[in-house]
């Protein structure tokens, strides 16, 4: 994704966000959050999704963790990989409560992006972390129902091709509802201390 693309996407879906939330603070002076507090929000509320394993996961499977949850695929040159790096970074900033802290990987090429594939990608960045998938067909519902953004761009070769995607991450919190929209590039010590806030209520 080029970087007026993805400012374009970035910015769009950030207005989206607060406008869907404009009763509720969206900075950390007012939240006491870092990233965009969405608490409340009637979007991004759940999943019943299969995970690399093969197993069927919702976000109760997760109930007494924080999730952050990501939208990206295994090719992808530059967010993906450095979303999850910072998300395994976090864990570890967290000390005892990285086990708390649990990474979940939404992939929008369902094509390219098998289990097995998946599987060696999640364990490049932490081994409990885990990536879901739908069908080709399923995926824009899933899309819409998270507000994310996702276009398919041609390359050289039909299966050259890359994914424009949105590139920040939702977390939930301990019963899981929504409660954060994490910017890219946010980094990990932001997201540690989110989590820590949240893990604490």
């Amino acid at each position: 994704m080029n970087v007026l693309r993805r400012l374009t996407v970035l910015g769009g879906l950030c207005a989206a966000l607060l406008a869907g939330c404009s009763d509720k603070p969206a900075d950390a002076t007012a939240s006491g959050f870092a990233s965009i507090d969405i608490t409340g929000a009637d979007y991004a509320n759940g999943f019943q999704l299969t995970d690399h394993n093969g197993q069927q996961r919702t976000l109760a499977d997760f109930k007494g963790k924080v999730v952050v949850v990501f939208f990206g695929y295994t090719q992808c040159p530059d967010e993906c990989p450095t979303s999850l790096s910072e998300l395994a970074e976090a864990k570890r900033l967290l000390g005892a409560d990285g086990d708390r802290l649990q990474g979940l990987f939404i992939s929008v090429d369902p094509a390219r992006d098998t289990p097995q594939v998946m599987k060696e990608y999640m364990a490049s960045f932490d081994p409990s972390f885990l990536a879901l998938y739908t069908t080709a067909d399923g995926l824009p519902e899933l899309a819409k129902r998270f507000r994310v953004y996702y276009k398919k761009v041609d390359g050289q070769t039909p299966t050259s091709y890359t994914m424009d995607h949105s590139a920040g991450s939702y977390v939930y919190d301990k019963q899981g509802r929504v409660r954060l929209y994490t910017r890219y590039g946010s980094g990990a010590p932001a997201l540690a201390g989110d989590v820590k806030k949240l893990l604490a209520e």
